[in-house]
C-alpha cells in the first residue's frame, strides 16, 4: 500500500467517526433517565406551561414574619448616653445655666452611664427607663418645693442610648439612633442606602432578641405595591448579604458565556440568556437549551435538568416565566453541523501535514 492510499484510508476512517472526534460541548440526554426512574440521579423535565404552573403553585407568597408586624413601639424611654434639654418656664437660670447666648447643646444634660443626671434643686435623678412625660412630672414634683407651679418641658436633643446597627451591602453602615419618633424598616434602609450593584435583595436578615428573620425585599414588592412596613426595635441588627456567592452560569452556544450575579430573586431564563448576548444563531441547536440544577446531597436528593424546546414559537414566552436559581447552569448545546464544522477545522490541518509528508516521500522515491 503506497503512502497516498494510506492517507486516503486514514481520512475516510476519521470522517466516518466524526461524531466521536467532534470537539465542542454536547449534552446527550440518552444517558440520563427520565423523571421518575429510581436508578437515575437526574430528572429530565421539559419546560412546559403545565410545569410552570406547578412551580408557581408550589411557591408561597412572600410575607413579613407575623412577629415583626405585631411589634408596635411604645413611648421612648430615656437611656444612658442621651442628652436632654430641660426647660423651666420663667426661670432661665435653671433652663440655660451656660447662658442664653450659648447653643442649645451647651445647655444640654447628658444622662450618665449609670442612668442618672443632676438638676438644680432636684439633685440626682435616676432617669434611665423613664418616658419623657414621666421625667417631666418627676422634675416638676421636686421643683414644686422651690418654684410655685413650675412649668417644665423635657426634650431629647441627642439620642445616644438606643441604636440599630447595619452590616453588609450598605453604602452607610453607621448605627442609626432610635428616636422618640418610631423608625420603620423602609426609613432605615433608605438612610443606610442599599448598594444595589452588590446587594442580594432577597437575603436581608433582621436579628432581634436572639431570632433571625429573613426578609425578601424584592419579592415583597412584586405586585407593584409597597409591602406593609415594620417598626424597628432598639438593638435590632440588619444584615444585607453581598451577591458575589449567588450566581447563575450561562455556557455553551451563547455570544458571551458568563457568570451572572443575582441582585433580586426574580431572574428568568430569558434574562439570563439576554445578559449572555443571546443564542449564537449560527452555532446553537434549537432544542438544546438546558437549565441544570445541582444536587445538594448525593445520597438523598436528585438533580434536575430542565429542557426548553427553543424551536417552538412560544419557547421564549415560557423562558420568560421560568425562574433560574443561584447555582443553576444554563447550557446551550451546539448544532450538529457546528460540531461537524469544528471537526473538519481540526481535521484539515492534520490531513495537510500527512499530505505534505506523503508528497515529500513521493518526491524522494522519484
Amino acid at each position: 500500500m503506497n503512502v497516498r492510499t494510506a492517507v486516503a484510508l486514514a481520512a475516510a476512517t476519521l470522517l466516518l467517526h466524526g461524531c466521536i472526534w467532534a470537539p465542542g460541548q454536547h449534552m446527550s440526554t440518552h444517558s440520563m433517565t427520565r423523571s421518575g426512574d429510581e436508578n437515575s440521579r437526574v430528572d429530565i423535565v421539559p419546560i412546559t406551561p403545565k410545569q410552570l404552573a406547578m412551580d408557581k403553585a408550589g411557591l408561597t407568597a412572600a410575607a413579613l414574619p407575623s412577629e415583626l408586624l405585631a411589634y408596635k413601639p411604645e413611648s421612648y424611654r430615656i437611656g444612658a448616653g442621651d442628652t436632654l434639654y430641660i426647660t423651666v418656664w420663667d426661670h432661665p437660670e435653671l433652663t440655660s445655666p451656660a447662658g442664653p447666648q450659648q447653643q442649645t447643646l451647651a445647655n444640654g444634660r447628658l444622662v450618665r452611664s449609670d442612668g442618672t443626671l443632676f438638676y438644680p434643686y432636684v439633685g440626682e435623678l435616676k432617669v434611665s427607663g423613664l418616658t419623657i412625660e414621666e421625667l417631666r412630672k418627676a422634675i416638676s414634683d421636686k421643683l414644686a418645693k422651690y418654684v410655685e407651679k413650675p412649668q417644665v418641658d423635657v426634650n431629647v436633643i441627642g439620642y445616644g442610648s438606643q441604636r440599630v446597627t447595619f452590616q453588609g451591602a450598605f453604602v452607610k453602615t453607621d448605627p442609626q439612633p432610635i428616636t422618640a419618633i418610631p423608625t420603620t424598616l423602609a426609613q432605615a434602609l433608605g438612610a443606610a442606602t442599599i448598594n444595589t450593584e452588590q446587594a442580594d435583595l432577597s437575603g436581608l436578615v433582621l436579628s432581634r432578641d436572639g431570632h433571625d428573620y429573613r426578609i425578601d425585599l424584592d419579592a415583597l414588592n412584586t405586585n407593584k405595591s409597597m409591602a406593609q412596613d415594620v417598626y424597628l426595635k432598639p438593638g435590632d441588627r440588619l444584615f444585607l448579604p453581598y451577591n458575589d456567592h449567588h450566581e447563575v452560569y450561562v455556557v455553551g452556544e451563547v455570544n458571551r458565556p458568563t457568570a451572572l450575579t443575582f441582585k433580586t430573586s426574580n431572574l428568568t431564563l430569558t434574562q439570563a440568556l439576554g445578559r449572555a448576548g443571546g443564542l449564537n444563531p449560527s452555532t446553537s441547536k434549537g432544542k438544546a437549551v438546558y437549565v441544570i440544577r445541582g444536587i445538594e446531597d448525593l445520597d438523598t436528593t436528585r438533580g434536575t435538568v430542565y429542557q426548553l424546546d427553543a424551536r417552538s414559537p412560544d419557547a421564549f414566552i415560557l423562558a420568560d416565566q421560568f425562574k433560574v436559581k443561584p447555582g443553576d447552569v444554563v447550557f446551550v448545546g451546539p448544532a450538529g453541523v457546528t460540531r461537524w464544522n469544528r471537526f473538519l477545522s481540526q481535521l484539515l490541518p492534520l490531513t495537510g501535514i500527512i499530505s505534505n509528508a506523503a508528497n515529500a516521500s513521493y518526491n524522494l522515491d522519484h
